[in-house]
């Protein structure tokens, strides 16, 4: 019994081995030897998004004008079989129509999934992972040489206001959606590869259940903190003149320079609008995702691209493929964020003494303020000198 479950498992492994080394290795099969079916080698060149001779398909879509009569022994289909009329739909040379209703039940076949599916699993994972892997290293690198960017001479113990409660709550409201967003989105992106192994699949389902829900209602804080940061900071990120000698000088973070600054310098004001620009992006694509059926984006998005630039993208979608789109495109923005997000909350921590106090109790020490922002101090005293609050 046991020699017979050996050979058995040893014939099946065979085959398993000889099966994938001729689906790598064969050349492409006549399909006469297969009545014109598609054969294993086409599969897996499909499916390795290669390119494939389908004319044994295209051109072999049956006669719905002939079809015979209903019959008993060719059933209801008449003489038209299911691969008949599946083959018609895949090369549009009918246009059916389904009972069921709804936005995207005429699409009867979509074969995007695959292009989709390798594009999230390999360059999205791939390039985005290693975005935040390098950004990382980078500043630990920038730490070990550079060390932490000192208040010169020390704090002198006197406090300025920096930013009122409802700024500190519009910039942790923010800043704290954006985080459990970021963490909740990796695990879906990111968990089948990475915490499957580890977790196993039930503790990961159950964490992939937790952060789906997350994602998606702490989505709402995040765009709310991203509405009330722009219409309290807006006024103070306006580019200026100012702005081009801060960024000559780098800002003080490379040399022992201190340029000058008003509330916000050149670096924050890159930040500000990267966080406004990509959140609104990212925001518009996760509510698409959200709503397929609502609110497709690229239809249209690609149109006009199309009158303006010429281009020749597409603009009929299907809700499968504007979903693909936003999905990706969500994911993209989304890695570009984080890579800007890890950089700014260096230097509001570790980075930089004395700049966590102003996010941290609204307080700064007047000699790190006089230092990186001093127009905004000299305008606070100039208030403050003629009785007004700062």
């Amino acid at each position: 019994m046991k020699s017979k479950l050996y050979s058995a498992a040893v014939f099946a492994l065979a085959t398993l081995l000889f099966t994938s080394v001729w689906a790598q290795e064969a050349p492409a099969v006549d399909r006469t030897a297969t009545g014109g079916a598609q054969t294993l080698n086409d599969i897996m060149r499909r499916q390795e998004q290669l390119k494939i001779d389908d004319s044994f398909r295209s051109e072999n879509l049956g006669n719905p004008a002939n079809a015979a009569p209903i019959s008993g022994q060719l059933g209801t289909l008449g003489g038209r079989s299911d691969p008949d009329i599946y083959r018609a739909i895949r090369y549009n040379e009918i246009d059916p129509s389904t009972q069921v209703r709804g936005p995207a039940t005429g699409v009867l076949i979509q074969d995007g999934g695959m292009p989709w599916y390798k594009l999230r699993e390999g360059p999205v994972i791939t390039y985005g992972g290693g975005a935040l892997l390098a950004i990382i290293a980078l500043l630990a690198v920038f730490y070990f040489v550079r060390g932490r960017i000192m208040i010169d001479g020390g704090p002198v113990g006197t406090k300025i206001e920096r930013f009122k409660a409802i700024e500190r709550f519009g910039h942790w409201l923010l800043a704290g959606s954006f985080i459990t967003l970021g963490l909740t989105g990796l695990i879906t992106l990111m968990g089948r590869s990475f915490l499957i192994p580890v977790m196993g699949p039930e503790v990961f389902a159950t964490l992939a259940a937790g952060s789906k829900w997350l994602h998606n209602n702490i989505a709402w804080a995040f765009m709310l903190g991203l509405v009330l940061t722009f219409f309290m900071w807006v006024a103070h990120n306006i580019p200026s003149k100012l702005d081009w000698q801060w960024l000559k000088e780098g800002g003080g973070i490379f040399t022992k320079a201190h340029p000058h600054a008003k509330k916000f310098n050149a670096g924050q004001k890159i930040v500000f609008w990267t966080v406004m620009v990509l959140g609104v992006s990212v925001s518009l694509s996760g509510l698409s995702l959200l709503f397929p059926f609502e609110m497709p984006m690229f239809a249209k998005t690609f149109g006009i691209i199309n009158s303006v630039l010429g281009t020749g993208l597409p603009t009929v979608l299907t809700p499968h493929e504007e979903m693909q789109y936003a999905n990706i495109w969500h994911s993209i923005m989304a890695f570009v964020m984080m890579v800007a997000i890890i950089a700014h909350i260096y230097i509001g921590s570790v980075g930089m003494e004395g700049a966590f106090d102003a996010m941290g109790n609204g307080q700064v020490d007047l000699e790190w303020a006089r230092q990186h922002h001093d127009l905004w101090v000299a305008e606070v005293e100039a208030k403050q000198g003629k009785g007004d609050s700062p």
